[in-house]
């Protein structure tokens, strides 16, 4: 029995991860999806909505463990689960990445978009007169976050979960790694290979910033979990 960890990025929240998550349980795993601070039940205001507080939600949840975990971050998240392995690496088994922010020491997840020509997702974002919180359309929901799902009763049930307002401050938080810590949890990372939200070849580059013990292909958009949640699951425990 392995414990997974399961961490949703921006405009997300645990109900994203419900398809991943009963198959990983069905298999006799215990399996974790967490709600970060502004997201799905998890209340709090704009101001408080921090990369800071993410990990510190993760970190908290990991406590509540007795064995080693793994940590499944998605977009956003990716930067969330490598600061949580900065910081407690001796609780992790290992570190697995979906179409997610790995970022090298000192990046941003903002830094890494605004470097993305062919992400279309920062272009379409609509931000706040204060920058302190973002927005995206239906339209950008259906054709950029999920390009690649194509029934429309199951778009039409969950687009209305994106539309809140999500805090700008974990994108432009700063990631303080080390070889010696962060360096030493092992990584994998699962590419999405008609991803309109961090391009493929930018997934690509980021994979050069640390060792990754193996890389997998998903033909699919942003969020695979959504769209082939089976065979994301598969790769899930094929990493290692």
């Amino acid at each position: 029995m392995k414990n997974y960890l399961l961490i949703h990025g921006a405009w997300g929240a645990a109900w994203e991860f419900n398809n991943v998550a009963e198959l990983l349980s069905s298999e006799g795993h215990n399996v974790i999806a967490l709600d970060l601070p502004g997201h799905g039940g998890n209340k709090a205001n704009i101001a408080d909505v921090t990369m800071k507080a993410y990990i510190q939600t993760v970190v908290n949840a990991i406590y509540n463990l007795d064995e080693k975990v793994i940590l499944v971050g998605h977009s956003l998240a990716g930067a969330v689960i490598s600061q949580v392995a900065e910081i407690m690496p001796e609780k992790i088994e290992k570190l697995i990445y979906v179409a997610a922010m790995l970022l090298k020491n000192g990046d941003s997840p903002l830094a890494v978009m605004q470097n993305d020509p062919d992400g279309e997702l920062l272009p379409n974002t609509l931000f706040s007169e204060d920058g302190s919180y973002a927005t995206v359309s239906e339209e950008t929901v259906r054709n950029i976050l999920l390009n690649d799902v194509d029934d429309e009763a199951y778009l039409d049930s969950i687009v209305p979960k994106f539309l809140f307002k999500q805090a700008t401050e974990p994108f432009m938080a700063q990631a303080q790694l080390s070889e010696e810590r962060f360096g030493s949890v092992a990584k994998y990372y699962i590419k999405a290979s008609i991803d309109k939200v961090i391009s493929p070849s930018v997934q690509d580059k980021m994979l050069t910033n640390w060792k990754v013990e193996n890389v997998f292909n998903l033909e699919s958009g942003h969020f695979p979990l959504t769209s082939m949640p089976e065979k994301l699951v598969e790769t899930i425990k094929n990493a290692g």
